[in-house]
């Protein structure tokens, strides 16, 4: 067949290709396909962390630094501005807290119902209720981290700012009792627990919480107390307000 020949067969045929391939199933655009196969590559998920512990106090505990506690050089409790209204709602954080946790709540008049003067608080710590009575009162307002064991485990290194913040956080901040909170003084969970056991997978939880949000580190001691604690509630959700 000549040169000529060649090309006109071909150019016959060509009509009868292209129908043949416009004939054909589209395939489908893989980018946009639905996957339903068993070969499928699944999410990576965090090693060692289960599904059922996202969000538990026991996956957060995981994420804080573990070393020894620094000095208390430096250390003086006027260093942590507290006591004050770092939210501008017109109460200071003490007052704050006892309209949040007590119960049959009495005001100072003209207060804008801000001072509490009287009320009722079913104590975490010991599972008590006890009277509050402004002036002669069995209760405290307990910094869950103590602000002594803050300074040893970061907050040497903070701002005036951020000590006030951390003073003040609702979230570290509960009312209970004064013997007990006295009792507990600067201790950690390795040094101290409140006697409710009911209440002590709530109380590390906050602890937790409270050194994840400002950046605090625990102490090998420290972190071993907490998880045998969690050990009776694994799968408690850290507290999130």
């Amino acid at each position: 067949m000549n040169r000529f020949t060649g090309r006109r067969s071909f150019a016959l045929l060509l009509p009868f290709v292209l129908g043949l391939l416009l004939s054909l199933p589209l395939l489908p655009n893989l980018a946009h396909a639905p996957v339903n196969s068993a070969f499928a590559v699944q999410p990576v998920t965090s090693i060692g962390t289960s599904a059922t512990q996202v969000g538990t106090t026991r996956a957060l505990l995981e994420t804080l630094v573990v070393k020894g506690k620094a000095p208390k050089t430096g250390y003086s409790r006027s260093v942590f501005s507290h006591w004050r209204d770092p939210d501008r709602n017109g109460c200071d954080a003490r007052n704050d807290i006892l309209k949040r946790d007590l119960s049959n709540l009495e005001f100072k008049a003209g207060t804008s119902d801000c001072k509490v003067i009287r009320g009722v608080l079913n104590d975490p710590y010991s599972g008590m209720s006890m009277v509050f009575s402004l002036g002669a009162s069995q209760i405290d307002i307990d910094h869950v981290v103590a602000l002594s064991h803050a300074w040893q485990v970061g907050a040497f290194q903070w701002s005036d700012e951020k000590r006030l913040e951390f003073a003040n956080d609702p979230m570290n901040l509960l009312a209970v009792s004064a013997r007990l909170n006295r009792q507990k003084g600067d201790s950690d969970a390795a040094s101290w627990l409140p006697p409710a056991k009911s209440f002590r997978c709530a109380y590390v939880s906050r602890q937790v919480v409270v050194k994840v949000k400002y950046g605090l580190w625990v102490t090998t001691a420290e972190k071993a107390k907490i998880q045998e604690v969690l050990d009776t509630c694994p799968n408690y959700r850290a507290p999130t307000n």
